[in-house]
């Protein structure tokens, strides 16, 4: 581990150590959101798409009430940023009619054939682009901006007959793993209101663990889909890159590696809802993937890592998260997998390899610009002096990202192709040990969801996510248990275009342990 970043990492975490009580002292109320009434709100989404299309609902009913889901637990969690609950009720009489219409003339099957989410509503991140609604992206400067057009994730969705109802909450431009922003705040954990719903997708992931939607498009670029889902207790995927189209996406970038890092995928409540959507959201690169190829648990590989390190500079891994890691690889020796103990020690340099590497890319967003002269940056200790007495530009956390952006941790300039190799060959060796049949249970972070505002001192635990999408491997976030009230979550890795292990071991794990928790 490079000198600057052990050095950083100490500082952060003494000042974690004697902070803690003080976040505890000043969140001690653990406000959580009213409990789910209505059944229906916990039925996957397949399953409600086939509750409408055999008549069991209608659409309109299904949206209704999601709908009043939505106004009952948004107040608490501050999660919607724009909705268009009076065009999707329009939508979904539209698709009753359909309905009615195909039945009368036998032909539903028809219909449906390219329509699997028909009357079915879900919920999008704002940074995928859903028209009409704003898509300021967490921006003072883009407030009132709107979308010209849907992401290109949005409307495959769409076309499948998903019925969007809203926009949810980022951080700035997604540049953070709490969302919270100046321009509309800060999103809760529905579990403890107290408590971060994670980043840069914690809108969605905050609506989807209160039974406010059944399922999300949402966007990953350094664990910005994993790391909410695992915060707030709900089924998160990052595909293998290039599968799932991302224009339409805020921010872009013309670096020609950004497509390699930024993926876009679905967020669940189940499981079995993970490979349906992502066979949507691939559009004609589904086949790329084999989901329907059957996946044999018994004849899977499981290799198993409890924490990337052990050092004083990094937090240790809670031993909630461990044991969960410990006993998901188990679950799965018991039910024939073969286990493997081999460790990936590469990993120890995770911090430096993915800072090598991300911040290679050009156009990374500069959070120090100035928006009325781009020529111009913006001083961070005057900025920082703004925030303090209610102004400025900036929140904090962007201001914190401007920060590692010019000091990428004190990593020498000199050293950072040593770590673009070293993440290439790690790359390579994945690759192969994993191959077509393995698979590594890891943590998603070093944290259970921690306090507001806490995300700064326990920022180190993105190194378990962020190298992922520098490698380019597919991960999905898979809650296994509850600890003190808090979700406690594993991920799941496997090799470039073997997204159907991640989501077969997610589903088996389901099973075994019971998945998504309702927040109540």
């Amino acid at each position: 581990m490079e000198v600057g970043v052990r050095i950083i990492g100490i500082i952060l975490r003494v000042l974690n150590f004697l902070l803690t009580p003080l976040f505890w002292l000043c969140a001690r109320n653990r406000m959580r959101i009213p409990p789910m009434k209505d059944s229906l709100l916990l039925r996957s989404a397949t399953d409600i798409a086939a509750a409408i299309r055999n008549g069991e609902f209608t659409s309109e009913e299904v949206v209704s009430r999601y709908i009043s889901r939505l106004q009952e637990v948004n107040p608490l969690l501050n999660a919607v940023v724009d909705e268009r609950y009076h065009d999707a009720l329009n939508d979904a009489r539209e698709v009753d009619r359909l309905i009615s219409e195909a039945r009368m003339k036998g032909d539903l099957e028809t219909l449906v054939a390219d329509k699997p989410l028909l009357g079915v509503p879900c919920t999008v991140k704002e940074s995928c682009s859903l028209a009409r609604l704003s898509n300021s992206v967490g921006c003072i400067e883009y407030i009132g901006r709107t979308a010209l057009a849907d992401g290109a994730a949005v409307r495959l969705v769409k076309k499948a007959g998903a019925i969007p109802l809203l926009v949810s909450n980022t951080p700035e431009l997604c540049l953070g793993w709490e969302t919270t922003n100046l321009l509309r705040g800060t999103t809760n954990n529905p579990h403890c209101l107290n408590r971060t719903a994670g980043g840069s997708s914690g809108g969605e992931a905050a609506l989807l663990a209160s039974g406010a939607s059944p399922f999300s498009i949402s966007s990953d670029i350094a664990g910005s889909i994993r790391i909410p889902a695992a915060f707030c207790g709900v089924y998160g995927h990052k595909p293998t890159p290039g599968i799932i189209p991302i224009e339409g996406h805020i921010p872009t970038l013309t670096d020609e590696n950004y497509p390699k890092f930024l993926t876009v995928g679905p967020m669940t409540r189940f499981a079995s809802d993970l490979a349906p959507l992502l066979k949507v959201m691939a559009g004609d690169n589904a086949n790329m993937l084999e989901l329907d190829k059957p996946v044999q648990i018994d004849q899977l590989k499981v290799f198993y890592m409890c924490e990337a390190t052990s050092s004083a500079a990094l937090l240790r891994v809670p031993a909630a998260v461990q044991e969960a890691v410990t006993r998901a690889a188990h679950f799965l020796r018991d039910r024939g997998a073969a286990l493997q103990h081999e460790k990936f020690t590469e990993l120890e340099d995770s911090v430096e390899m993915s800072i090598s590497v991300f911040f290679s890319m050009k156009d990374i967003p500069n959070m120090l610009q100035d928006p009325w002269n781009p020529k111009k940056d913006m001083s961070l200790l005057l900025e920082l002096l703004k925030l303090l007495f209610g102004g400025g530009m900036r929140s904090l956390q962007a201001l914190g990202f401007a920060m590692l952006r010019n000091s990428l941790l004190y990593i020498p300039r000199a050293a950072l192709p040593r770590y673009r190799r070293r993440a290439a060959r790690l790359r390579q060796l994945m690759t192969e040990r994993l191959g077509e049949t393995g698979v590594l249970l890891y943590p998603v972070h070093n944290s259970l969801a921690h306090y507001h505002r806490q995300v700064f001192l326990r920022a180190s635990g993105v190194l378990y996510t962020m190298l992922f999408n520098v490698l380019g491997l597919p991960a999905t976030a898979v809650p296994l248990a509850t600890c003190g009230g808090l979700p406690v979550a594993i991920q799941v890795i496997a090799a470039p275009n073997q997204d159907r292990l991640c989501l077969a071991v997610a589903k088996e794990l389901e099973k075994g342990f019971g998945g998504w928790q309702p927040a109540s």
